[in-house]
């Protein structure tokens, strides 16, 4: 068996993940870079040729709404390298739009990528993270703690897997395995861009929530113009990956931080309230 230590990352194809991927094999790890498409790897393959990881870092396919994509891409990495010591949950999709106009489809296409592919994944990965004493490390957002408007179906699913996380914590600890999750804030990376959002025909399709949505998207399109950078982010996943004893949550920014503390300290709910509302009036 190697003693390298191996780590398995989803949705490396642009963004934290690629940035996560390429910092990984700079701290020592054998890197599984996975992406549902490998006709998008060209990026990645490029970062981590320009960082000199290129032994380091071998793309997969591996897509986490199918079962038997995930299984084949586990056994073959253990068949590969004997081990695997982490998995870092990042594949993801977001979705911004208003329910009662959208209808529950494109709530259940966010659910499916963002809570229940991370879902199997993890429980996939278990066995394999029981056997090195292995961690898993979740992106999730600043989004699964601070409800936001016009993004319930994304932030639906990361409260979601934020839940699933911190109640897997202790019974995965009681077998060995480290739990931790990481919530970025604003990042300026594709995943921004590859959301194919048509603000003006969003707007259009609106109805009664024009005015409010208009809003929103001013107000966020501000934000991620002073977003930190995908390099950024992965610094703290790669925190959470060589800590000794990493907490169970972990922020990107000074922002992020101090956005999810106004949550975790607002007992009734009202600062939330407050703070949101004031994005779409």
């Amino acid at each position: 068996m190697s003693t390298t230590r191996t780590v398995l990352i989803t949705g490396t194809s642009s963004g934290i993940g690629l940035a996560a991927a390429v910092d990984a094999a700079r701290a020592g790890y054998q890197v599984i870079a996975t992406m549902r498409d490998l006709g998008r790897s060209d990026a990645l393959r490029a970062a981590a040729a320009e960082a000199g990881v290129t032994d380091r870092v071998e793309v997969a396919r591996l897509d986490v709404t199918d079962p038997a994509s995930v299984a084949d891409c586990l056994a073959s990495v253990v068949e590969r390298h004997g081990r695997l010591d982490a998995v870092v949950n990042n594949a993801g999709a977001g979705y911004v739009g208003t329910l009662e106009q959208d209808g529950l489809d494109p709530v259940r296409a966010t659910m499916e990528v963002n809570f229940f592919g991370v879902v199997e994944v993890t429980r996939a990965a278990l066995p394999h993270l029981r056997a090195s004493g292995g961690r898993v490390i979740t992106v999730t957002s600043v989004g699964g703690v601070v409800g936001q408007p016009f993004n319930e179906a994304y932030c639906a699913a990361k409260f979601a897997v934020e839940g699933f996380m911190e109640s897997l914590a202790p019974a995965a600890a009681s077998v060995g395995v480290h739990v931790s999750v990481v919530e970025p804030g604003a990042v300026a990376s594709e995943f921004i861009a590859s959301q194919g959002i048509d603000l003006p025909a969003l707007l259009a399709a609106a109805g009664p929530y024009a005015p409010a949505l208009a809003a929103y998207a001013e107000r966020t399109l501000a934000a991620f113009g002073q977003a930190q950078t995908p390099a950024q982010a992965a610094e703290t996943i790669t925190a959470a990956l060589t800590a000794e004893h990493p907490p169970f949550r972990l922020q990107t920014s000074a922002q992020a931080r101090a956005f999810v503390a106004t949550k975790l300290a607002d007992l009734d709910g009202s600062a939330v309230q407050k703070m949101t509302g004031s994005w779409v009036g």
